[in-house]
């Protein structure tokens, strides 16, 4: 190789946390970028939106969205692949992917902008040191303060809102009990080596749960096995080493987790087509959807939880689904006896139509 792939990112951006793992797990060689203020008009070029992570290839390629970045080298470097080869093991993989990447951002923003000491303590001083480095503090801060203000807005849509953070941190603990459980037992999600499933969970456990001051100590620190598992994330004891677990299998300690994916995840999936479906008449030809379209109404931790509908999640969705839909019928029956034991039978006939297609941060039908 001429020279390393490029990887934009902040150590405080959520989905980095994800690509960065990636490509330290598979060995391949990069170099970390972090992105500066005056990077941001070139990325916007190059690859339709201010975004990161980024990735430019060697060959001067620029990639957005850390699922497709995943997917383009897992077949420019098949070696220790991050997609199980078997069927329960894939389409597990393809599910947990899309519930770290969609359905833990409302209690990774919760965290991050309601505990005032994330914000003074790391954000506002790491967050401008890397837009102005060479700047004085004042300056740094207006700018950083500037880039907090636009992403609290997104805090109303996400559903973190007061009456609703009693249920984001039942629901936070819940799944971080689970997890730790689940830990205690398994180095990765399933096996001794991380699988896709893994890449989309470090996304929030690593940069928001794992970094920002209260949640580190609260949340991930007061779990030593959960901790232990987000740090072999971000630097792997055996690069490109271990192995899924034999048999197709899929730890019941699992149970919890797939308990959410296809009880809240599915429902706001669910409610979020009808919104897509019902905004098409509206679509300019060759648009996208809005990113976020009207409210809809799940149940988080049990409890009412209202939230803006973003069709994103619907295109993450079509990850799982379509990979189940391409099996054998062998498999696809071996998957199903399987889903059955998690209550995801029914959710996974889900019918995505239109079917959509992304761009930059947006989608639209295929």
């Amino acid at each position: 190789m001429s020279k390393p792939y490029i990887h934009y990112a902040w150590q405080l951006s959520y989905y980095s946390g994800k690509t960065r793992a990636y490509l330290r797990y598979k060995g391949i060689p990069h170099r970390e970028k972090t992105i500066r203020l005056w990077d941001m008009a070139t990325i916007k070029k190059k690859v339709g939106t201010q975004v990161m992570p980024v990735v430019v290839t060697p060959e001067d390629e620029w990639l957005q969205d850390s699922s497709h970045i995943i997917d383009l080298l897992e077949q420019r470097f098949p070696l220790a692949p991050v997609v199980p080869a078997t069927p329960c093991q894939r389409v597990a993989a393809y599910l947990i992917e899309a519930w770290g990447d969609e359905f833990w951002l409302p209690s990774a923003m919760h965290y991050r902008w309601n505990f005032n000491e994330n914000f003074t303590d790391l954000f506002r001083r790491e967050g401008g040191d890397h837009l102005l480095p060479f700047a004085p503090r004042f300056l740094k801060n207006r700018v950083i303060d500037r880039s907090a203000a636009m992403l609290r807005g997104f805090l109303k849509g996400l559903g973190v809102v007061p009456e609703q953070t009693a249920a984001i941190e039942a629901w936070t603990h819940s799944m971080l009990d689970a997890l730790e459980a689940h830990f205690a037992l398994h180095a990765y999600l399933l096996g001794s080596k991380p699988s896709l499933g893994d890449f989309g969970l470090i996304g929030p456990l690593y940069a928001h749960l794992g970094r920002d001051p209260y949640p580190a100590r609260e949340l991930i620190g007061k779990r030593p096995k959960l901790a232990a598992w987000v740090q072999r994330m971000q630097q792997p004891e055996r690069p490109q080493g271990g192995s899924f677990l034999a048999n197709d299998a899929v730890p019941v300690t699992l149970n919890p987790i797939f308990q959410s994916i296809f009880g809240e995840f599915w429902p706001q999936l669910s409610a979020t087509l009808a919104s897509v479906q019902a905004a098409v008449p509206t679509l300019s030809p060759g648009r996208g959807f809005a990113r976020q379209l009207g409210m809809i109404e799940i149940r988080l931790a049990g409890q009412p939880y209202r939230l803006g509908a973003r069709p994103y999640s619907l295109w993450m969705a079509q990850r799982p689904l379509d990979a189940l839909r391409a099996m054998r019928a062998d498999e696809q029956q071996r998957v199903q006896g399987w889903l059955a034991t998690v209550g995801g039978s029914e959710a996974m006939q889900l019918d995505i139509q239109p079917r959509l297609k992304r761009m930059a941060l947006h989608v639209l039908p295929e």
